[in-house]
Parts: structure tokens; sequence; C-alpha cells
């Protein structure tokens, strides 16, 4: 699972690179700005629009399909790594210069997902698959589906089968109490 989280975000960070980077080059060659058909035909005449589209498709489909697996603080937080890798990109391709302000920014965002990251890295479950329905998830209140229900559920696979439709009756009644179901 630790190498999907680690390609999964990589895809992310380069699809989302993409993006602001594509928009950098479309717009320098936006301008002037105005509202005509020339200027429109001028835009979407440029590749670097559709590159925009192409990053922002991207990154959509893959943090969905990352949020879908990792816990929504470390990756809402490594989602961002493309503030980073944008920034050492507009050196390279823009001859922008970077000063101690962002080289302790982009620090304290990469140290930032560290922490993150090592904190789920310690309340994930053992290898034995016993994870704590109540924690659903490893970050608390950041599971698909409420503790209480996620309880309720665990408790409704192990009931008998006569039982088990009351179970899960009980545990989608408790979801939606709570309003998040």
């Amino acid at each position: 699972m630790k190498r999907f989280y680690l390609v999964g975000f990589l895809v992310l960070m380069a699809f989302d690179t993409l993006a602001q980077i594509s928009f950098k080059y479309a717009g320098m060659h936006a301008l002037p700005l105005e509202f005509s058909t020339a200027w429109l035909l001028r835009v979407f005449g440029q590749p670097w629009i559709y590159g925009a589209f192409v990053g922002y498709v991207g990154a959509f489909f893959a943090w969905m399909t990352l949020l879908k697996h990792a816990p929504i603080g470390p990756a809402f937080a490594a989602s961002h790594l493309e503030i980073v890798s944008v920034l050492l990109l507009s050196v390279w391709l823009f001859g922008e210069t970077i000063g101690w302000p962002q080289v302790a920014g982009g620090l304290l965002i990469v140290a930032g997902i560290a922490c993150l990251a090592v904190s789920e890295t310690a309340d994930a479950p053992d290898g034995d698959g016993g994870a704590d329905p109540a924690r659903a998830g490893g970050n608390p209140g950041g599971g698909a589906v409420p503790a209480s229900a996620a309880v309720l559920a665990q408790a409704a696979s192990h009931a008998e089968p006569a039982a088990r439709g009351h179970g899960a009756a009980t545990a989608a009644r408790a979801s939606d109490a709570s309003g998040r179901g």
C-alpha cells in the first residue's frame, strides 16, 4: 500500500504541476486580455491551455483514487506538494529566483507532510487486519462512515444470518440519524 500512496501522490503532483505550468504559459500568450473572437482563438490556439485541462482532469482522477484509500489528513497535505514542484520548475522554465522565504516555506510544507504521514503510520492497524472500526481509516472522524455505523456494521457481520438484516437496518438507521449516511 505504501507504493500505491507514493506512486499516487507523485502522479497527483505531476498532473497538478502540469496544470499550473501550462496555465502560466497559456497566460503569457493570452495577453493582452480582451473579449473578442480573436482573443479566444489565440488562447485556444495555444497547446498550453490543453495541457492545463489535461492536468486538472488527471489531478481530479488521481485525487479521487487516492481519497478512496488514503486517510484525508495526510492526503490533503500531500496534495499540496505541487507548490514545491512548481516553485522549483519556475526557476528552470521561467528564470524566476527563489529566496530564503520560499526555501523555508517549501521545507515546512515537506516537513508538515512528513509529520502527518508518520502520525498516520503510527495510528495504522497492525498486519492482522483488525482495524478498530471506531477509528474508521486511522483518522478520527475521517472515515467514509461514522464510527458508530462502522461499529454496528461490524457487529451485524458477526450476527446470525437471521439477525443480519436487523443489524444492517440498525447500521443504516444510525448512519441516517447522524446525517452522514
